[in-house]
């Protein structure tokens, strides 16, 4: 394994790409109804859901401001989870497997990860830090 860990921090900057990619994907659904047939109006709290999930997306995946949108964007899905999936139900319905938020659980303690660490590499934030 000590073999692998020379490419730990690459590995982790991929992450982060794919991570806010696919996040930021889920608020163009959201903002602009692609690929699917549920779009939110305007101004509600799953439109404004859409906002944060593509801005923040879009941040982390570029690596600006990556600590700051990383905790929000962790907060957005720690709101999602307990709002939207678990909804405080015991019995099955407490598990991420059965209530469908593995998804937004997994995003949130993915990203509270990167808003620790930050950008480590491949990111923008660096050429901020160099000015």
């Amino acid at each position: 394994m000590n073999a692998l860990s020379k490419y730990s921090d690459h590995a982790y900057a991929l992450m982060r790409f794919v991570a806010g990619f696919m996040f930021s994907f889920h608020g163009v659904q959201k903002i602009f109804g692609v690929l699917t047939d549920m779009a939110p109006a305007v101004g509600t709290q799953m439109w404004f859901g859409g906002v944060i999930e593509l801005v923040c997306g879009v941040l982390i995946m570029s690596g600006l401001l990556t600590r700051w949108a990383a905790f929000l964007a962790s907060g957005e899905m720690a709101v999602a989870y307990f709002q939207f999936h678990w909804k405080f139900q015991m019995g099955a319905e407490f598990f991420p497997t059965i209530n469908k938020g593995e998804l937004a659980a997994l995003y949130c303690f993915v990203f509270l990860l990167i808003a620790c660490r930050g950008g480590v590499m491949w990111c923008l934030d660096d050429l901020l830090h160099k000015r």
